[in-house]
């Protein structure tokens, strides 16, 4: 390999280390700030916000199906059933045409 492939092999990794070094220092300070409230929120948010850009492009029976999976995890507050749900209402819809 040339001298470039290491450098930007270099690169990389010095930015990787970087990214990861600075969230720890962003995270102890939130930590130790008054918005600590954040942290506790912020595996829920993330989760939303995976789900919603995924919404974003699907069919009428992916928002059903979300709906359902919705509906199950409100009332049983079980991550795997809800999954389980989500996927058998998608399945039937699809395989029922819609």
């Amino acid at each position: 390999m040339t001298l470039s492939f290491w450098m930007l092999i270099a690169v990389l990794a010095i930015t990787a280390f970087s990214i990861r070094v600075l969230g720890l220092i962003a995270g102890d300070a939130i930590r130790s700030s008054r918005y600590s409230w954040v942290l506790d929120d912020l595996p829920g948010l993330i989760i939303v916000s995976l789900v919603a850009s995924s919404l974003a492009g699907q069919s009428i029976g992916g928002w059903v199906a979300a709906t359902a999976a919705l509906f199950v995890a409100y009332l049983t507050n079980h991550v795997i059933l809800t999954m389980c749900i989500g996927v058998a209402v998608f399945s039937g819809l699809g395989w029922a045409g819609f």
